[in-house]
């Protein structure tokens, strides 16, 4: 490729150390279509004649369909998929192929495969996420009226729904599925045909290409151009944001899942056995995607340390861009498979939650509530009369519910026998009815919100 400018080749470890054939054959679709586009405005633009134009686009036909069929063949000599498709092409086409190189660099051309391939998956990653929320309300409709503990410092707090908490869920998703659409538009932008750095002398039409491969057009700068990965980062932070929304997830159905818990019983399809101990059924999937989660931020970091201290314009460095994202979108799109697979079919132990709610005192802001709004006390004082009727339930191993009104009022004469209308789980539920709040009724009317937004029935 660059004989005529050294006498010698490359050392054995510099050849291996310079190819990416093993990595970026995965842009070799992105590769032929740029190809394509480029060589067809070549023509258009007169650069090129229409015979050659059509030439070297059969050509790159032929080559795409043996990538398909036999996949690419990593030759480290070629160094990268650019160099392997030329070379392809040239054996199957003649002279002709080394026109196809005309007013681009593989500086532009990188640029272009990659953010050609990070759209594809970002749309990917869009239609699983969609899945994912799909699996979420149709769970947290089965279960709008559901009651289960709401936790703090994973300490009883207050009764809530199951439906509500899947569908904490779904606006995390929503929030990552809008970080993707973001990353989408800013990245389409077209970087082909600002060649190495500077541009190019040749008559190009840089709209024609950018309008051909699905871009919103040609980006302003060559230089940036070049040597922009804005792209991949912004692609990996929406990548670790949605991770660790996944990681949440998991960790409560492993969490829901142990023996104190019992909330969940996951399937078969999403656990495990042990090797010496047979009663056991892990939740390896779960923890799989907790994992993943690491890898995908550590994925982040190593591209923004690669990128931090690069001057304009292209650096070797930047040849690392791609793993870290490659690395991120698989183990991506394996969790976004496993938590919508587990969502999807996990066994809800609604008695087992209730229970929990019942048995934690999660009613006790309902009766310092109660004693604000019937027994006109401040929320100071009902806190701590409330907080001495906890203690006195605790002491007599009972739910708050069932003291004796003479108990109750022994602690606090202002109160009656309406406490009771507020002490019960499901009254509590049912009294949150602000906006965003946990009563099965806020909760349908938000499941009916997102259905619509998916286009669900």
């Amino acid at each position: 490729m660059w004989g005529g400018r050294f006498a010698e080749g490359p050392a054995a470890v510099m050849r291996e150390i310079n190819a990416s054939i093993p990595f970026d054959k995965r842009l070799w679709r992105q590769d032929i279509a740029g190809s394509k586009a480029h060589v067809a405005m070549l023509a258009a633009q007169g650069i090129v004649t229409t015979e050659d134009a059509a030439s070297i686009t059969e050509g790159l036909d032929r080559v795409a369909a043996e990538y398909a069929e036999t996949g690419v063949p990593e030759d480290l000599a070629l160094e990268d998929i650019h160099m392997a498709t030329e070379s392809r092409l040239a054996e199957l086409i003649g002279p002709a192929a080394g026109r196809l190189h005309t007013a681009r660099s593989r500086n532009d051309q990188v640029a272009t495969d990659f953010r050609l391939w990070v759209r594809d998956s970002i749309d990917a990653v869009e239609a699983g996420l969609a899945a994912l929320q799909t699996a979420l309300v149709t769970r947290a409709g089965e279960h709008a009226d559901s009651v289960m503990p709401g936790f703090t410092h994973l300490q009883v707090a207050q009764p809530v729904t199951l439906g509500h908490h899947l569908m904490a869920y779904y606006e995390m998703i929503a929030r990552d599925r809008s970080r993707f659409a973001d990353a989408r538009a800013r990245l389409n932008r077209c970087p082909l045909g600002a060649a190495a750095l500077a541009g190019t002398g040749f008559p190009t039409d840089r709209f024609a290409t950018a309008a051909a491969l699905g871009f919103d057009g040609p980006t302003a700068n060559s230089l940036d151009s070049v040597s922009d990965r804005d792209f991949a980062l912004d692609y990996l932070m929406a990548a670790t944001q949605c991770s660790l929304h996944l990681s949440r997830l998991a960790e409560e159905f492993i969490i829901w899942a142990s023996q104190p818990y019992g909330f969940v019983a996951l399937p078969d399809a999403y656990s495990t056995g042990s090797s010496i101990m047979p009663q056991k059924r892990n939740p390896d999937a779960a923890e799989l995607v907790r994992g993943h989660a690491g890898r995908i931020a550590g994925a982040m970091t190593a591209l923004i340390i690669t990128m931090k201290g690069l001057p304009l314009a292209y650096s070797k460095d930047m040849q690392d861009d791609k793993p870290p994202v490659f690395e991120a979108h698989d183990l991506l799109a394996l969790s976004i498979a496993a938590m919508t697979g587990m969502v999807e079919t996990v066994r809800f132990r609604t008695d087992r939650m209730r229970a929990a709610a019942e048995a934690g005192y999660s009613t006790a802001t309902d009766l310092a509530d109660w004693l604000v709004r019937v027994a006109d006390i401040p929320f100071r004082e009902a806190h701590h009369i409330t907080g001495a009727v906890v203690k006195r339930a605790e002491a007599d191993g009972c739910t708050l519910s069932e003291l004796s009104i003479e108990t109750l009022r022994a602690i606090d004469p202002r109160i009656d026998e309406r406490v009771f209308s507020a002490l019960s789980v499901d009254a509590s539920v049912a009294s949150r009815r602000s906006h965003g709040g946990t009563a099965p009724d806020q909760v349908r009317a938000r499941i009916a919100e997102a259905r619509a937004a998916l286009g669900i029935a």
